[in-house]
């Protein structure tokens, strides 16, 4: 199962999508458009999840995807 997360720079002023923590990381300047853009990776690669994290790093939400 693929882990995908959403996390904010230091500043919050930017997002960025990352796969297992070690790589294919894209960067988004919303919040919005990182999470829809995970959302849409995590469908597409089944089963996976996604965790969206807030400006401390600490899990917020945490989706499944079967």
């Amino acid at each position: 199962m693929k882990h995908y997360s959403i996390a904010p720079n230091k500043d919050a002023t930017a997002w960025f999508v990352k796969v297992e923590d070690i790589g294919l990381e894209e960067q988004y300047s919303k919040k919005d458009a990182a999470i829809e853009a995970g959302e849409k990776m995590a469908s597409e690669n089944k089963p996976s999840t996604l965790s969206i994290l807030n400006k401390y790093h600490e899990v917020d939400e945490e989706k499944t995807f079967e």
